[in-house]
């Protein structure tokens, strides 16, 4: 033992004094990453849709000098962070943590159950309520066995955004522990206290689980659950509108009694969504007090007068014909109940509504023309017909569209032929229409004419002749498909070449494969979204190759100040005919959309065009510049779901499928919960919610214009 001990001493010995004394060199500090540095990687990695990318490499040393001995160079520790959401998960501070557990959800890699599943026991309860939040974003099954935990967490609001994630991921096994923390919650107080038509958001905490916990179970289609959380017998345990718009949206006939007495409510959301759920159950003995709210006495507001009319059509009371021809047929109606109810007329079918539905065929309003030409030929297909045979074409494109559509219900043999020429009108707008009409009625001769129209400049037509195509699956049809795939390459838009893959995958997985394949490297994200979901549903078991990360360039730079530390949040008026509307921009929670926006208001892109959809009591869409629900901007942004609820005037970014937002948004006129974490928020109205009402479809816009807080950009 001692003899090896000495071996080294010995060595040691011999080694020169200096060595001895010469110190190491010192290492350089580890660089602190500012926390503007990270949260700008955060930005980057979510809108790249990837969880991490490597930093460019250091430079390389200087070249040596002839003759002078290179100096040692110390080896540089790593920096303090990384652009790597699972190291930034792990921040020292809960801000940072919190947003980087955003991003993995937005990402929507399954990867990142794994990053996230560990925030679940975080300190902090702000940190564990986003990774729940997070969780339920990526949507996938496995996670419920992490999230179930949370419901017994300490902080209700952990709790509530547990059930929402589970709501979102489809975890019907927590059906029953989510309903016995929303029960916990209805006999609170700060829920109790709750007036019918509150909104406030957020709400006192145990409020919020409580609502999440039953968005939750409507998720989950768990009617037992709901009940046992929110009824004493037949008797809503409060009046409080989420609990009418739970008990309408399960869609369970034991509902009925409690919807009735929902019916009788204070609140005009609660009457107006228990409306909505007896119409949805057809409840016979709903029909009576249905139809007492249509009076004039009853004074029953936009929201329960809009849900009575459809759900008296819904339950077909013929004894309602009287009271919807009254409201269609005065002009002192608002102007969105008379548009229900002449589609009400037409969904009765009864010949009482027929004069009214036939007067209205020439009234000056486009809207009411559509839909009274709609309401005409259900009630009576055989006196359409020959009314139809002595009118000329209709001045509105909309209402010509609207006509083209109601053709497609007739017998091919009366209508083919005007349907036909409906194909040469001059509104490239009507041409979709017609094309799905034709499909519809499966002419003899679709296959030549979707052919023909594959070749026209509107990428509108082009789409509905590649659906048309894709319900004729005549000989040819997948050659023809693929052929005008390559041709679609060139779009600006993404819409035709989708539409391929979707009529591909028609015909078959033979005939599909290959192009998909081909198309998950697509210029466009949307477009390899789509191709690699269909690509799943084509065969569930092959290997779908990664999409990420997006091709397409930021709006705005990731390191942008106000995008990371926004001074203020930018107030957008939106000027009618009516008034003007003004929304504050969430900046916080939708920095890239918010920015967007800005930037189409600053080119005039919103100024003058037609609100191309209105439905009462949902919501009010505008940013389309082909005025059908066509048109974009001609390139895509990535979602930014965020946890703002859908109320009353939520401004929110309209979607074809995941990330494949743009210009065109929507306003809600209320509630409306089955739209919270699946369409970015990014706005909410301050002012002007009297002018949003009045809206009708095809009301233009007259200027949209953003006060940023020291100057106005328009």
């Amino acid at each position: 033992m001692k003899k090896r001990l000495l071996v080294p001493i010995v060595l040691l010995s011999l080694l020169p004094a200096a060595c001895l004394s010469t110190p190491p060199p010192k290492l350089p500090d580890a660089p602190i990453v500012p926390e503007r540095q990270k949260m700008a990687w955060i930005l980057q990695l979510e809108d790249q849709r990837i969880l991490r990318f490597e930093l460019p490499a250091p430079p390389p040393p200087p070249p040596p000098v002839k003759g002078k001995k290179p100096a040692p160079t110390p080896v540089a520790p790593p920096p303090s962070s990384s652009p790597d959401l699972a190291v930034l998960i792990k921040d020292a501070e809960p801000r940072i943590r919190r947003r980087a557990a955003l991003a993995v959800g937005r990402v929507k890699d399954r990867a990142g159950i794994a990053l996230l599943t560990p925030v679940l026991a975080d300190t902090d309860p702000e940190v564990r309520a986003m990774a729940a939040f997070a969780l339920g974003l990526i949507g996938h099954a496995s996670a419920e066995q992490a999230l179930s935990p949370l419901l017994t967490d300490a902080v209700p609001l952990v709790r509530g955004r547990a059930a929402e994630a589970l709501g979102q991921i489809g975890a019907k096994g927590a059906a029953t522990a989510i309903g016995q923390m929303a029960g916990e919650y209805a006999k609170h107080s700060s829920v109790t206290a709750m007036q019918p038509d509150d909104e406030s958001w957020p709400a006192a905490p145990e409020a919020e689980a409580f609502k999440l916990g039953l968005f939750a179970l409507v998720r989950l289609s768990a009617y037992d659950a709901i009940a046992g959380a929110v009824l004493n017998g037949s008797e809503p345990v409060t009046e409080w509108w989420p609990v009418a718009y739970a008990l309408q949206r399960v869609e369970d006939q034991r509902a009925a009694p409690a919807l009735l007495r929902l019916l009788q409510a204070k609140g005009r959301y609660s009457r107006a969504f228990a409306a909505r759920g007896l119409g949805r159950l057809k409840h016979a003995d709903a029909a009576k007090p249905l139809q007492a709210l249509l009076e004039p006495s009853a004074k029953a507001g936009l929201e329960v007068t809009v849900s009575a009319v459809r759900a008296l059509a819904q339950v077909g009371a013929t004894t309602a014909v009287p009271a919807l021809v009254r409201l269609a047929g005065d002009p002192k109606t608002d102007a969105n109940v008379r548009l229900e109810a002449v589609s009400a007329l037409g969904e009765l079918r009864s010949p009482e509504g027929l004069a009214t539905a036939q007067d209205l065929m020439t009234d000056e309003w486009p809207g009411l023309r559509a839909a009274a030409v709609r309401a005409a030929a259900a009630i009576d297909p055989d006196s359409f017909v020959s009314v139809l045979a002595g009118m000329e074409p209709d001045r509105s494109w909309r209402v010509r569209a609207a006509l083209a559509g109601v053709l497609g219900t007739l017998p091919a043999e009366v209508v083919g032929v005007r349907l036909r020429a409906m194909l040469d009108d001059d509104d490239k707008r009507v041409i979709p229409s017609v094309l799905d009409s034709l499909a519809r009625l499966k002419v003899s001769d679709l296959h030549a004419i979707a052919i023909a129209r594959l070749a026209d400049s509107d990428p509108a037509v082009r789409e509905a002749a590649v659906n048309a195509l894709g319900t004729s699956k005549a000989d040819g049809t997948a050659d023809a498909l693929r052929q005008a795939y390559k041709t679609a390459l060139a779009d600006d838009t993404h819409d035709v070449r989708t539409a391929i893959l979707q009529a591909l995958v028609a015909l078959g997985p033979a005939e599909a494969t290959a192009t998909l394949r081909e198309a998950l490297t697509d210029k466009e994200w949307a477009v390899r979204v789509r191709a690699q979901e269909l690509l799943a549903k084509v065969d569930p078991q092959a290997e779908v190759p990664s999409i990420a990360p997006v091709p397409n360039a930021p709006i705005a730079p990731y390191d942008d100040p106000a995008l990371i530390a926004p001074p203020n949040s930018p107030h957008v008026f939106l000027e009618t005919e009516y008034g003007t509307i003004e929304f504050q921009l969430a900046v916080l929670d939708a920095p890239q959309t918010s920015r967007n926006f800005v930037e189409l208001v600053k080119k005039g892109f919103f100024n003058g065009l037609e609100v191309h959809r209105v439905v009462a009591n949902f919501v009010v869409q505008d940013g389309d510049p082909r005025g059908d629900g066509n048109g974009g901007p001609g390139y895509t942004i990535r979602d930014e779901l965020n946890e703002r609820p859908y109320l009353r005037g939520t401004v929110g970014m309209a979607l074809q499928w995941r990330d494949t937002g743009g210009s065109q948004f929507f306003i809600a006129h209320s509630p409306q919960p089955h739209l919270d974490a699946r369409y970015t928020a990014f706005g909410q109205v301050v002012n002007g919610l009297d002018v949003l009402d009045r809206i009708r479809p095809g009301d233009r816009i007259v200027r949209v214009r953003v006060w940023d807080g020291t100057k106005w950009q328009d």
